[in-house]
């Protein structure tokens, strides 16, 4: 693995341009660019505020920043994983005639996702000093949870990406199972409703536990916590981290992203053979 780490780093600028590549691809003879990668999220985050807040009242000031804060960095982790289910497939001519790393497919397509959503909190900052909250000292701690949640997407990039050379369904897949581990992550909700209001109290303990190894729940709560200001709302308050649950979060982050790593190494030279 450390070889390969080595022989990904001669071919850096291959990376690099195939980052590029991927981010001029998408907008090519699009007038708006970058800016229609917000249209969805704000357009969804939109109708979900008008629903949750207006109509479900569900009674959290600034109710569409918290949403809007869990749903960009969602949308890294959906986009990320359905690119990377193309990116060794849909180069397959090419891995049969040039030589370079292969994972330098699957690395670009993320870190263009990547750049997406660095872009997409840029906007979101101006969007929070519009709503008037103020800025918080816990912004400075933004690269360390994003950090943690590129090495936990790459991880499963690197499985999907080999994998989706030899099974086409992975791409079905990867989508019919994004949509369900939507529901997992406190996008549409807050992590404080599981305790309080969604399941039966004796079920509670062991619900938080097992949803708090999600460690993509933990990021998005993360992200929460350091971009906003707490809030309180129908006896519903906001609940800091457990730091056992960061640490988890982190390990299996770093574990996926190893073991990825190493799936994808194993598989990459059956490439070029697979019927």
């Amino acid at each position: 693995m450390l070889e390969d780490l080595r022989e990904l780093w001669r071919y850096r600028d291959l990376v690099r341009s195939l980052v590029m590549r991927d981010l001029t691809v998408r907008y090519k003879n699009s007038v708006l660019g970058f800016f229609w990668s917000l249209a969805n999220p704000l357009v969804q985050v939109a109708t979900i505020t008008i629903i949750y807040k207006y109509v479900l009242q569900i009674g959290i000031p600034n109710y569409s920043a918290y949403v809007l804060c869990a749903f960009l960095p969602w949308m890294f982790f959906q986009m990320s994983l359905s690119d990377a289910g193309e990116s060794v497939a849909r180069q397959y001519d090419l891995l049969r005639k040039v030589y370079f790393p292969r994972e330098a497919l699957a690395i670009a397509s993320v870190f263009a996702n990547l750049i997406h959503l660095l872009l997409a909190f840029g906007v979101f900052f101006v969007y929070l000093l519009w709503l008037g909250v103020s800025i918080q000292a816990g912004w400075l701690l933004l690269p360390v949870v994003i950090l943690a949640n590129l090495a936990f997407v790459m991880g499963l990039a690197f499985f999907v990406s080999a994998l989706s050379v030899f099974y086409e369904d992975m791409t079905y897949l990867v989508g019919v199972s994004t949509s369900l581990f939507f529901y997992m992550c406190p996008v549409l909700y807050v992590t404080e409703q599981i305790r309080n209001k969604m399941i039966p109290q004796h079920w509670q303990p062991i619900i938080w536990e097992v949803y708090h190894w999600n460690p993509m729940a933990i990021f998005i709560e993360g992200y929460r916590q350091l971009l906003l200001p707490p809030f309180h709302a129908k006896n519903l308050n906001d609940l800091p981290i457990e730091p056992r649950y960061i640490v988890i979060s982190v390990v299996l982050s770093v574990a996926v992203l190893i073991a990825g790593y190493a799936f994808f190494n194993a598989k990459k030279w059956q490439f070029a053979e697979r019927p």
